[in-house]
């Protein structure tokens, strides 16, 4: 008998479009196609920013369809998106309204109130996640007072809550439950002072489920209108879609190997086995989110590609490269900005939000789209540089590679710049990692795959990589990270 290959559906959201892709896995095979992708536009509606939940699963159901003609039988799906976000549920199951996007402006000032009640040493202590203003914890600080909290019975995060479409069945994944600043990554358990300093109520949560924990089956309604036949089961992967990046790393037993998962975020940091709770690594903001397998990913998340992003909607361009391709002409390190500097949070404005950064700074203000584009990318691999330079100093893990894996893996200049900020050898590639991790997880719990570390010898041996050995001048980096601390 042939070893058997199996089929499975990842739906992978993220916060500028959604996808379904189909991996087929087997003893050596690992192929994944993009069977379905579609946009996710953020609504303002009566000054709120919300997320199109309804067109998002929408995007779903028709990726599943298209993935179950593809492959004519599914063996599971899995889903996972961004982290913090959450839709509340009435006591019949139904959802209160559009879910609120992390970007809305509701959650300025509401840190400092509850720092009122648990200080922020405390709470680090805690929950080990660092400050940003959208965290769960003060999105729920945000919402109590509203009429939506008030009626709401269930609270679901935005991977369980379309699980929960298509199974009928609740539960809260840990990777993803860990964002939220309200659990205790030592234990892996939600953190009642957290909870009850910001009156959060944390019987609205669904019970926690792990990575790899079958997750129900899809509704007959589902299965209806994707013509899939059943049953197919739904399993539990890492929810968090960087949680699924990391477990497709592709790194060798043995490795001391740092990640970036680049993508409209930049998440730079280490995998470990137990969390850094020091007041050092709270000073240095970095946060500690649980993995695969009882892991740690301890990182600093940076403003990332959607610094770019933004640029590009401003100038109306919708092809990177020919603009990369300029930018690779400038002078490098020419102007630099701090990439994780909350003032380039909001959307509008970004080119110039930069050249104001670079003035205050008494930098040479960057006027072309080529030279923003430079400052941009030069600034993102000193973020990646300092978060991994700051991620070994507080572990005390060293460092001899970098993964970059994500969207940003494609970006030939990131990339180069990356391993020259660093002085380490880069390794980009898979692209698709979270939708690779996430079929991995589903094609380990149906028996394919014995472990996390089969998983990511199975990515090296199956998906092109590229390296990128360090050269230039490191004192020009070391200069260019005393601008920005300046």
């Amino acid at each position: 008998m042939s070893p058997r290959t199996g089929a499975f559906a990842a739906v992978d959201l993220g916060a500028s479009s959604g996808r379904v892709m189909l991996g087929r896995v087997g003893p050596e095979t690992l192929d994944l196609t993009e069977a379905h992708r579609f946009p996710n536009r953020p609504v303002r509606t009566g000054g709120t920013l919300h997320w199109d939940i309804l067109g998002l699963y929408r995007g779903v159901l028709d990726g599943l369809r298209s993935a179950g003609a593809a492959a004519g039988r599914l063996d599971s799906a899995g889903v996972d998106s961004w982290a913090v976000d959450y839709g509340l549920l009435d006591a019949a199951g139904q959802l209160l309204g559009n879910p609120v996007h992390y970007r809305d402006a509701r959650t300025e000032g509401v840190a400092e109130r509850v720092w009122g009640a648990l200080p922020p040493e405390r709470l680090y202590a805690a929950t080990g996640i660092q400050y940003a203003p959208f965290n769960t914890l003060y999105q729920l600080a945000a919402a109590r007072r509203t009429p939506q909290y008030a009626a709401a019975r269930g609270l679901l995060l935005i991977p369980d809550l379309i699980t929960y479409w298509l199974t009928g069945e609740r539960g809260t994944e840990l990777t993803n439950a860990s964002t939220t600043q309200l659990l205790d990554p030592r234990t892996g358990r939600w953190a009642p002072e957290v909870a009850a300093a910001a009156g959060v109520d944390l019987v609205l949560f669904a019970p926690l489920r792990r990575p790899g924990d079958p997750a129900g089956t899809l509704l007959p309604d589902v299965l209806a209108e994707t013509g899939l036949d059943g049953p197919v089961p739904v399993t539990a992967v890492g929810s968090h879609d960087t949680a699924s990046a990391v477990a497709a790393v592709p790194a060798a037993g043995g490795e001391h190997f740092a990640y970036i998962c680049t993508g409209t975020w930049s998440l730079a940091g280490l995998e470990l086995d137990a969390p850094v709770l020091t007041d050092a690594s709270r000073a240095a903001n970095f946060t500690n989110e649980l993995g695969l397998d009882g892991t740690v990913r301890y990182l600093r998340n940076v403003m990332g590609l959607w610094l770019l992003q933004e640029c590009m909607r401003e100038w109306e361009a919708t092809d990177p490269v020919p603009l990369l391709q300029e930018a690779a002409r400038v002078p490098g390190l020419r102007s630099v900005v701090d990439a994780a500097d909350p003032a380039f949070l909001a959307p509008g404005r970004m080119p110039d939000r930069i050249a104001d950064a670079c003035r205050a700074t008494g930098q040479p203000v960057p006027a072309t789209p080529a030279e923003i584009t430079r400052c941009v990318l030069d600034s993102l691999a000193l973020a990646h540089r300092t978060a991994i330079l700051d991620a070994q100093r507080l572990s005390g893990r060293p460092v001899d590679v970098v993964h970059v894996v994500g969207g940003g893996a494609r970006n030939a200049l990131l990339c180069r710049l990356t391993a020259d900020a660093c002085g380490l050898p880069v390794v980009a590639g898979p692209p698709e990692a979270a939708a690779l991790g996430n079929v991995l997880v589903q094609a380990r719990a149906h028996g394919l795959l014995p472990d996390r570390a089969a998983a990511r010898a199975l990515i090296a041996r199956t998906q092109p990589l590229t390296r990128y050995e360090p050269s230039g001048n490191p004192a020009d980096w070391d200069a260019a990270a005393r601008r920005v601390a300046a």
